[in-house]
């Protein structure tokens, strides 16, 4: 090196350089009542179990192809369809939705119907829970009574 030289050598070339972190594009989910309002999910998910031949050939699958994987597997989980618990701030509720994944960020949504849940291992929404107490259920149901005047015992 010479001395008046304004050049540092820091040991990293060009393809040593560090890239930025990318981080993936979020998916998008919109209400179906509301179509420019992005949903909330809260985690709550369930996966839906097919145990027919004819339920994959509904989601267009050839006929011998769908016999031959119900015949492999008796309980095929679909990783790209699922029933989530999502908020809508334009509606200002919680929503059961059936969501379909498209691509990475692309997801159709649609309120999940009653027969969707026939396919979901071990759930009824409608059912309460059997391990649950009746104290705890009647505790969890106190914010929502009213008064015979028709204000809230609490809050």
């Amino acid at each position: 090196m010479q001395a008046g030289s304004d050049h540092k050598q820091n040991g990293a070339g060009p393809q040593q350089q560090r890239k930025p972190r990318q981080r993936g594009c979020r998916r998008e989910l919109f209400c179906p009542a509301h179509p420019e309002q992005k949903l909330v999910g809260n985690g709550k998910k369930y996966f839906l179990h097919l145990l027919t031949a004819e339920q994959l050939k509904q989601r267009g699958m050839p006929d011998g192809k769908a016999r031959l994987v119900i015949n492999a597997f008796p309980v095929l989980v679909l990783s790209n369809e699922w029933l989530e618990d999502l908020f809508c701030a334009a509606c200002g509720a919680s929503h059961w939705c059936h969501v379909v994944r498209l691509d990475a960020v692309q997801h159709s949504v649609r309120w999940a119907p009653r027969e969707l849940w026939m396919q979901v291992a071990h759930v009824d929404p409608l059912v309460a829970n059997p391990s649950v107490g009746q104290y705890t259920a009647q505790q969890a149901r106190r914010l929502t009574r009213k008064r015979s005047d028709g204000k809230g015992w609490f809050g």
